[in-house]
């Protein structure tokens, strides 16, 4: 079992920046790739960002140049650095660590954090 905690949103006027935080816990040698979604009002949930145990990083097209993840220091750690943040991103936001066993990939999700970009 893996318990994800996200951290870091808030509200930011168009343009700023946040960083979200994401720290698992538990079974976290079992963890390979951590990612980024986000759910805004009405929409379907959507990947924002991916980044493998070895370091391998996605980024969706509606981020790709403003937004960056990355790993932290502990293995059980990655950061969403967001830049240039538009009314569109608004959106709670998910982070989850994904485990490989045997009987195939887990993914473990958080509870969320809120991200609202207004003037």
């Amino acid at each position: 079992q893996v318990q994800v905690v996200e951290s870091g949103g808030g509200l930011v006027q168009p343009g700023g920046s946040l960083r979200l935080s994401c720290v698992a816990s538990g079974s976290i040698y079992s963890i390979v790739a951590m990612s980024w979604y986000r759910q805004a009002p009405g929409k379907e949930r959507e990947l924002v960002a991916i980044v493998t145990e070895g370091g391998t990083t996605y980024h969706a097209d509606s981020v790709k140049g403003r937004f960056t993840i990355s790993k932290g220091n502990a293995k059980n750690t990655v950061h969403l650095q967001m830049n240039s943040l538009k009314p569109e991103d608004r959106a709670v936001y998910y982070c989850t660590a994904s485990t490989q066993a045997t009987s195939g990939v887990t993914d473990y999700w958080g509870q969320g954090t809120q991200v609202t970009v207004s003037s």
